[in-house]
């Protein structure tokens, strides 16, 4: 073998002795990595179960959250606490407050109990509530409440977004309100071709809500939403039970059965879609998402009626005549 070979395969032999060497580095590496993480997000104690009383205070960031429950006891490792943190996109959602904690509980654990403070109250509003029914959710839950908040609420008609919410026992309404009313804008403006539509933000939240009451199944939405749309444009009135629901509506009753379709309520009233052209004056419940989307993106139909069978499917049609055989068909 002359000179020039040997040196050849010198480099190579050293080439692929440098190669093995990276890949045993690389698995050590993520292998203690992996160690390291497993170790981390396990139990500090999980035998000590009992409890510990663990505060955070407001405007704590999460790496000083981390380096407290270390501190305590209460985790292992406050890097990986973090870390876990960011991985459920929870760092936001974590409240002020106090909670009882166990050095037994996981990183996951402890960060998703985090979210929800001892003297925190979670309400859930849902989709469709009128102001009334949402300030007798907040009465069963907040010792501060009073009559005042009722006026406030309807007040705010429409933008009290349906969700999930966590509060302090003691929060007053106007923070309530604000943040129902700042969750609205998030999720409104998240809306695809919000910016593209005709509609002012309050038809657009009025129509919506009157789809909210109108539609009970998920597909019937956006066909609602354009009747209401085709009638509004044809000059015809809405003819919407929904709106005389929420004027005659009393405690306790906030949507009675109408026994004469616009017949229960003073054909003068803003409400009367029965008799007055356009839009009510304003929201009639709070709609949800979906329903927002289903105004702001309603499909192009021919239909101008609709009505609900008893199980609560609509039916759709474009001319009258076909909307009294429907009438007729399911017995209503």
């Amino acid at each position: 073998m002359d000179f020039v070979s040997r040196q050849k395969r010198k480099r190579s032999n050293s080439g692929m002795k440098k190669f093995f060497f990276l890949i045993v580095l690389l698995i050590l590496v993520l292998g203690g990595l992996g160690v390291w993480w497993l170790n981390g997000i396990a139990p500090a104690n999980p035998a000590d179960q009992k409890t510990q009383t663990f505060e955070v205070t407001r405007g704590e960031d999460v790496r000083q959250i981390a380096n407290d429950l270390k501190a305590q006891g209460l985790i292992k490792d406050p890097v990986i606490f973090y870390l876990v943190v960011k991985q459920q996109g929870i760092g936001n959602k974590i409240q002020a407050g106090e909670f009882k904690i166990a050095p037994s509980m996981s990183d996951v654990e402890i960060a998703k109990l985090l979210q929800v403070a001892k003297n925190d109250v979670r309400i859930t509003i849902p989709e469709g509530k009128r102001a009334e029914e949402i300030a007798q959710i907040l009465k069963a839950h907040f010792p501060r409440y009073n009559s005042s908040w009722e006026q406030q609420l309807v007040a705010n008609e429409g933008y009290l977004f349906p969700d999930t919410y966590s509060f302090s026992k003691d929060t007053g309404i106007n923070t309530i309100i604000a943040t129902m009313e700042d969750n609205f804008v998030k999720k409104y403006n998240s809306i695809p071709n919000v910016g593209k539509t005709s509609l002012t933000k309050k038809q657009i939240v009025t129509i919506a809500s009157i789809v909210e009451r109108e539609a009970k199944f998920p597909r019937d939405r956006s066909l609602v939403a354009s009747v209401i749309l085709n009638r509004l444009n044809a000059g015809m009135p809405l003819q919407v039970d929904a709106t005389v629901q929420y004027a005659i509506g009393t405690p306790g009753n906030w949507w009675p059965t109408l026994t004469n379709s616009g017949g229960n309520i003073d054909p003068s009233s803003p409400y009367n879609t029965y008799t007055n052209l356009g839009l009510p004056p304003g929201p009639i419940s709070n709609p949800g998402l979906e329903s927002l989307k289903a105004v702001i993106n309603a499909p192009h139909t021919d239909y101008f009626f609709y009505i609900s069978d008893k199980s609560g499917h609509n039916h759709y049609e474009v001319t009258s005549s076909q909307h009294v055989a429907d009438i007729k068909k399911y017995g209503l």
